[in-house]
């Protein structure tokens, strides 16, 4: 008996040491390496790249000890930056209980999805193709009541921290940017969305609103700008949908030829009424202005060089502001939005690469509201004064603008 005690007991010290030894660190002092967990991986799968990489001893150990710790099923998907100078229970507890590395992006808002899609594929989270395909999933628009067939203007600006899992992670970005959208109308709408179709109307207001101005303070106004222009029958005529109709193979060269491009579906300078969808992604201060818009009588504004807007409620007076602040404006003095170098810097992308900025001027406004006889005009009278001033020769464009155009404001 004594003897198979004492046999059972240097069996048992030696089941401890090795026990120690193998979920003791793999290397002293270590060296660190990150690891890829893909999505789906089993932790046996996990232990052996762990082993394989030299971060562990053993995986059957570090797999006895998930078992009996409960963290079988518990390892994440991602990227970990893990240590060989780690005991096993080190490691176990980082892959099964933190995110890993996270992949920091800027989102600002009025970017279209395209090139949102750029700036994840830029942290290799995603790629275009993949990014696009899970904007149109409509599986993924369903789960969050998206009334459209695009997530276009529902992927919501923001700041974003994400893993890199080299799974579907199109799929992954686009949720992550439509749970934020979510997150962000329950300030909005806090007792839950409008109907449909007059969530998109508000959508796709606030996406012209956002790509106008750089102003926050301008944006009600420019959206009551808008919505005198509807009730009136006056098309927009607004430049970034015109833009944005051309998609991504734009130049930023906007031309007369494009204004007068019917085929365009998202030309409003062709077409009544609101375009057929959203242009970009608008911030919450853009979603506010179109849900609540100034009350007031401008139909026309045109950018005045500094970063604001002059309005005006007729055609006179707008001409004038054409007058005074762009055919006689000092192009190396000229801005187009309120502290563009700085956002852009916190954006990290260079002041040019803002789009749709409000660099670009605006074409008269067509119709006339110019004299109370012009505003006692019949519908089809205002529709002839359009077609007239649509045939009128356009100003010279700026010369410093992206995307410019004619040098006076709808």
């Amino acid at each position: 008996m004594w003897l198979l005690l004492g046999f059972a007991a240097t069996i048992a010290a030696a089941f401890a040491g090795g026990t120690v030894y193998f979920l003791g660190p793999a290397e002293a002092p270590g060296r660190e390496a990150v690891v890829l967990i893909r999505p789906g991986m089993t932790l046996p799968a996990i232990a052996r790249e762990l082993e394989s990489q030299g971060l562990i001893r053993n995986a059957q150990a570090l797999v006895l000890i998930a078992k009996l710790n409960g963290h079988m099923a518990s390892a994440k998907a991602g990227e970990f930056l893990l240590s060989s100078g780690w005991p096993a229970q080190e490691i176990l507890r980082v892959i099964t209980t933190t995110n890993g590395i996270q992949h920091k992006v800027v989102v600002r808002e009025g970017l279209p999805w395209w090139m949102a899609a750029k700036l994840f594929e830029a942290e290799n989270l995603t790629d275009r193709e993949s990014f696009e395909q899970a904007s149109k999933n409509a599986t993924l628009l369903q789960k969050y009541a998206i009334p459209a067939d695009s997530a276009e203007g529902f992927l919501f600006p923001e700041t974003y921290q994400l893993p890199r899992t080299q799974a579907d992670n199109g799929t992954a970005v686009v949720e992550a940017m439509l749970r934020e959208f979510d997150r962000q109308a329950k300030k909005l709408w806090p007792q839950g969305p409008p109907p449909a179709a007059e969530l998109r109307r508000i959508v796709i207001l606030a996406s012209l609103v956002e790509r106008e101005t750089g102003d926050a303070a301008e944006r009600p106004r420019i959206a009551g700008v808008f919505m005198n222009r509807l009730r009136l029958g006056m098309r927009l005529q607004c430049d970034p949908t015109t833009i944005y109709g051309l998609g991504p193979a734009f130049d930023g060269d906007l031309k007369r030829a494009h204004l007068e491009d019917a085929q365009n579906p998202y030309n409003t300078y062709a077409h009544a009424g609101l375009p057929p969808g959203p242009i970009c992604s608008p911030g919450l201060a853009s979603l506010q202005a179109a849900l609540n818009p100034e009350a007031h009588d401008y139909i026309y504004f045109v950018a005045k060089g500094d970063g604001t807007h002059e309005f005006s409620a007729t055609l006179d007076e707008h001409n004038r502001a054409v007058n005074r602040y762009q055919r006689h404006r000092n192009p190396e003095a000229y801005q187009s939005a309120p502290s563009q170098s700085a956002a852009a810097a916190v954006a990290g992308a260079k002041p040019e690469a803002k789009p749709a900025a409000k660099a670009t001027v605006k074409t008269p406004a067509k119709t006339a509201k110019d004299s109370k006889a012009k505003e006692q005009k019949s519908k089809a009278q205002k529709a002839k004064d359009a077609k007239a001033k649509n045939a009128a020769p356009k100003d010279s464009k700026p010369a410093q603008k992206p995307q410019t155009k004619p040098a006076t404001t709808g």
